[in-house]
């Protein structure tokens, strides 16, 4: 009795992490542009939370800016302990084809902002991306959070990772 030998077709999904060498900057970038949601997560007394938040990155890919009213667990989180990560995806767009789905996760710093010239600044970056928002990202109840990106992991054709050391 013969051994059969199977190979690995290229549409398998791969069991092994291998190096990637993508230029997350240009992802973001396209991320930013495609992807109107990301996964925030948080943490408070050593446990996890993760919400779904709209977000805008600042044209040098270096901070991610999102609004949320201040009467939320996130919220509190963040000004509890301000070490977060976000998560943006491709999932909505592929659907099951594992391959071509793409994902970036974020390690940073959040901080709300005061009002002032810097929050109006990244407050009309995020409204040109969510103008349907206005209103709610200028209600005294909302704060505006700006994330300053530290390192950030991109995933492709399922096992592949980038990772880019932000200066």
């Amino acid at each position: 009795m013969g051994v059969v030998v199977m190979k690995r077709s290229e549409k398998e999904i791969p069991f092994r992490v291998s190096q990637g060498n993508v230029s997350i900057p240009e992802r973001l970038k396209f991320l930013n542009k495609t992807q109107r949601q990301a996964v925030l997560a948080t943490i408070a007394d050593r446990v996890p939370f993760t919400s779904l938040i709209a977000y805008a990155m600042t044209p040098d890919m270096k901070k991610l800016i999102f609004a949320t009213p201040k009467d939320t667990t996130k919220y509190r989180n963040i000004l509890k302990m301000n070490q977060i990560a976000v998560l943006i995806d491709t999932r909505s767009k592929t659907g099951s084809a594992y391959l071509e789905t793409e994902a970036i996760t974020i390690l940073g710093k959040a901080k709300p902002l005061q009002r002032g010239k810097e929050w109006s600044d990244l407050v009309e970056k995020f409204i040109k991306k969510h103008p349907k928002l206005t209103g709610f990202v200028k209600s005294p109840t909302t704060a505006l959070v700006v994330v300053e990106l530290n390192h950030c992991f991109h995933v492709s054709r399922f096992q592949t990772v980038s990772e880019w050391h932000v200066k």
